[in-house]
């Protein structure tokens, strides 16, 4: 049996994506990033001062905060107030460590940067949508401290995006949608840099296993899936 995609893509394609930059008014940053049906609020504001352990190093730093707003599924989720649960633990640290990579700290000096990424509407792939769309509102975020005077060089050394792979029917598949996320008996998800060098990859067998075959052909088509959202981000980032 061959997996026949629900929208009809090719088993290499992504979801239409868009970024919609200063979709708010305050944050330094701020991106609606919209993946398929898949929407979130990327915004990135501004703090002087770092982390205890960082004082008096010169170095700045970063730091991310995800959350699932109650109406973003078909049923409403509870709003996580003061005990986070582990998915949204895991989904800020990678988002964080996803960005981080992106900075030369040295440069930012001792300020942090502070990432919030709001899922308004949710059909898969909400992580990965939000590191790709923070890096959009990171590079806008910094673009306003040259702007003002506050930075002389910008610390972005490496753009950065991040995409989720699965295989169906021993086929692998580009940018799973939400009905392909839950059939997949492997789901991945890659971040690259702009070098197309690994960040982190996150690779689950939900069941049996899988070959270094089907791995090898999942990371190919991840890379080839950022390829594009690199340039998707290049695009909006030089309009006005």
């Amino acid at each position: 049996m061959v997996w026949q995609r629900p929208d009809g893509r090719a088993p290499d394609q992504l979801r239409p994506v868009s970024f919609q930059r200063r979709f708010t008014k305050f944050a330094e940053g701020s991106v609606l990033t919209r993946c398929g049906e898949t929407q979130v609020l990327c915004t990135v504001g501004v703090e002087e001062g770092v982390p205890k352990f960082l004082q008096g190093t010169g170095r700045g730093w970063l730091t991310a905060e995800y959350r699932m707003l109650p109406g973003a599924t078909p049923q409403r989720q509870t709003r996580e107030m003061l005990k986070l649960s582990g998915r949204t633990q895991e989904i800020q640290r990678l988002i964080g460590r996803s960005l981080r990579a992106a900075l030369d700290f040295d440069l930012l000096g001792e300020r942090t940067l502070l990432v919030d990424a709001d899922v308004l509407q949710a059909d898969a792939g909400t992580r990965t949508a939000s590191i790709t769309g923070g890096y959009v509102a990171l590079q806008d975020a910094i673009q306003s401290l040259l702007d003002q005077g506050m930075l002389t060089q910008s610390p972005l050394v490496h753009q950065v995006a991040a995409v989720s792979v699965g295989l169906l029917e021993n086929e692998a598949f580009l940018d799973l949608s939400y009905e392909e996320d839950v059939a997949a008996t492997v789901d991945f998800n890659v971040v690259l840099n702009d070098a197309l060098d690994i960040i982190e990859v996150q690779g689950t067998a939900e069941a049996g296993s899988f070959s270094r075959q089907h791995m090898n052909q999942i990371l190919d088509l991840g890379e080839r899936g950022i390829q594009q959202l690199l340039a998707a981000q290049q695009a909006a980032l030089a309009t006005s």
